[in-house]
């Protein structure tokens, strides 16, 4: 297996230099001179880049060298230009597996690392083994923007809610409560474990009945957190947009509904 790993950006004209590579060939890795030479290595290519612009910016160089290989390519982008890259690489000889990395990378190779995979069956078995050297293998199915749409949806919820987290530090600390102070309370709120279980067959099946929960109470729940972060100083546009979404549910009919009716307000 070679990884070739550059945020090159072809808007930019950017690219990381070699002298990155240096730890991974003290511990014996070779480091090729041209791309050319890399893709011909191996079978197999595994490519981490910043998006797709940075994928072409690479394989342009060499797309004679392409064929036969097969190109776990685990940059982020949507689902459609996946498809797009998989489709691009098939005309000159080479198969995409789509990948979308679940860990951070201090975790790379650790037991509980996995990356959600798509595309052709067959490559993904044949590679199974390398691909396991940096995590475990979810494989989604044979359509190469199942994985990148996979990946999305996750980076979606984790930057949400994460920023939700560092709002609420925000205001610990204006209070003179510290991060570490409220770390156990924090772990436990950003448990939704019993939420996620409750609402998606609900969600599944249509179902808004706001018996346990409503928008009408979210939006006085939410009120309050905005004017506590007003209180304390702190910026309260995180909350104010949640509001907002929150507001217009309301203002469609949904005040007595369940919180899962704002997956069919954000679908309009």
């Amino acid at each position: 297996m070679l990884r070739v790993r550059c945020t090159a950006d072809r808007r930019r004209g950017k690219a990381r230099t070699a002298a990155r590579a240096d730890a991974l060939v003290a511990r014996g890795a070779r480091l090729a001179s041209n791309v050319e030479e890399a893709l011909r290595v191996n079978e197999l290519v595994v490519l981490s880049l910043t998006d797709y612009d940075a994928v072409y910016t690479i394989l342009e160089q060499a797309p004679q060298a392409l064929s036969g290989r097969t190109v776990a390519n685990l940059t982020s982008d949507t689902p459609a230009r996946a498809r797009e890259a998989a489709a691009w690489l098939a005309e000159r000889g080479a198969a995409q597996i789509t990948g979308g990395v679940q860990t951070p990378p201090p975790e790379i190779g650790s037991a509980d690392a996995a990356t959600y995979y798509s595309g052709p069956a067959d490559a993904v078995a044949r590679h199974r083994a390398a691909l396991e050297v940096l995590t475990g293998v979810e494989y989604l199915g044979e359509d190469h923007g199942l994985a990148a749409l996979y990946y999305q949806i996750g980076i979606d919820m984790f930057w949400t809610g994460l920023v939700g987290y560092l709002h609420g530090q925000a205001v610990a600390l204006a209070n003179g409560t510290s991060a570490e102070q409220f770390l156990e309370h924090a772990v436990k709120t950003m448990d939704f474990k019993y939420f996620l279980e409750f609402y998606a067959p609900r969600i599944d099946a249509g179902n808004h009945e706001g018996e346990v929960d409503n928008l009408g109470m979210a939006v006085a729940s939410l009120t309050h957190v905005l004017h506590t972060a007003e209180d304390s100083g702190v910026d309260a546009s995180v909350p104010a947009a949640i509001l907002g979404l929150f507001r217009r549910g309301v203002a469609a009919g949904r005040e007595r509904d369940s919180l899962t009716s704002l997956v069919e307000v954000l679908e309009r």
